[in-house]
C-alpha cells in the first residue's frame, strides 16, 4: 500500500445534489484547499466526474480519489465520511496512459483530443458506416459495415468496450482493445487485441453518404474521413484506490460476473 501522507486535500463533485452536499460535509470536517495546490482531490461523483477530473489534472501528478456519489461508479470508492485520511494514506495507486487521437473532418480540418477510457467511431444517420482498418501502416480490414468501433484502453475496456462484447484487459496489459460496434460485414469478426504501442488508423469510406462521428471519451467530433489513434505514453493521470477495492481486482471481478 502507498502509505503516503496526504495534508492537503481538495474537493469537487459533480452538480447532482447529493454530491454537493457530501462536498459540503466534507469540507467543513477535513477542510479543503485549492485544487490547483493540494496533494490529493477527492472526487466525488460518479464515473464521468472521475474521467473529467482526471483529464483536468493530466500530467500534474496530484492524485484523484473518487468516491461515489453518482448512478454509475466504477472508477470511485465507496463513499463514507469516517477515516478518510487513513483510507487517503493506505490507498495504492493507478496510473493510466490516454489514447492519442487525430481525427480529420469533410473539410480537412485537423482535430485532436486524448481518451482514456476509448476512441469510438459511429455511424451518423440510419445508413450503416463503412470503415476501412489499418494498424501500423498495414491495411488489417478493407470494409467493415458497421454502427461504429472503438478502441479502449484497459482501463476502459469495462466500459463502452463491454457492452460492445469487447474483452476485459487487465488493467496492467500493455495491450489496447480493437472492437466493432454492431458490425453487418463482416459479421463475425469480433475485434482484435493490440499491443499498446500499436497505431491504429480508420479510414471512413463513402464519407458523404454514411457519415460517421468520432467521440474521444466526451469529446466528439462529427463528418470525419479518417482517424488516428496511438497510446500516449507521455502523458499520464494517476488514481487512488481502497485496497481491497484496486482498478485491478475490479476488472478481474468483472470478467466473473454478470452471469
Amino acid at each position: 500500500m502507498s502509505q503516503t501522507h496526504f495534508s492537503r486535500i481538495g474537493f469537487m463533485a459533480s452538480s447532482v445534489t447529493e454530491a454537493q452536499n457530501a462536498k459540503a460535509r466534507l469540507q467543513e470536517r477535513y477542510g479543503t484547499h485549492d485544487l490547483g495546490n493540494c496533494d490529493v482531490i477527492v472526487a466525488l461523483g460518479g464515473d464521468g466526474l472521475m474521467l473529467s477530473a482526471l483529464h483536468d489534472f493530466m500530467n500534474t501528478g496530484i492524485p484523484i480519489y473518487g468516491m461515489n456519489r453518482g448512478s454509475v461508479g466504477f472508477l470511485m470508492n465507496e463513499y463514507a465520511e469516517d477515516g478518510l485520511i487513513e483510507r487517503l494514506a493506505a490507498a495504492f495507486p493507478t496510473v493510466i496512459h490516454p489514447l492519442s487521437m487525430q481525427a480529420w473532418d469533410a473539410d480537412g480540418v485537423l482535430h485532436e483530443a486524448r481518451a482514456l477510457n476509448e476512441v469510438s467511431l459511429l455511424r451518423q444517420t440510419y445508413q450503416a458506416a463503412k470503415l476501412k482498418i489499418s494498424v501500423d501502416d498495414r491495411v488489417r480490414l478493407e470494409e467493415l459495415i458497421c454502427d461504429g468501433a472503438l478502441v479502449a484502453t484497459p482501463a476502459g475496456s469495462t466500459a463502452y468496450n463491454l457492452s460492445a462484447h469487447g474483452p476485459i484487459l487487465p488493467i496492467t496489459a500493455t495491450m489496447l482493445a480493437l472492437t466493432p460496434i454492431s458490425p453487418f460485414r463482416p459479421r463475425r469478426w469480433r475485434g482484435a487485441i493490440l499491443p499498446s504501442n500499436a497505431k491504429v488508423r480508420f479510414d471512413v469510406l463513402e464519407a458523404d453518404k454514411r457519415p460517421v462521428a468520432v467521440a474521444a471519451d466526451a469529446q466528439e467530433t462529427r463528418s470525419v474521413v479518417r482517424v488516428d489513434i496511438i497510446e500516449c505514453r507521455t502523458d499520464s493521470a494517476n488514481m487512488l484506490f481502497d485496497p481491497d477495492h484496486s482498478l485491478e481486482e475490479r476488472i478481474l471481478n468483472e470478467q466473473f460476473s454478470g452471469f
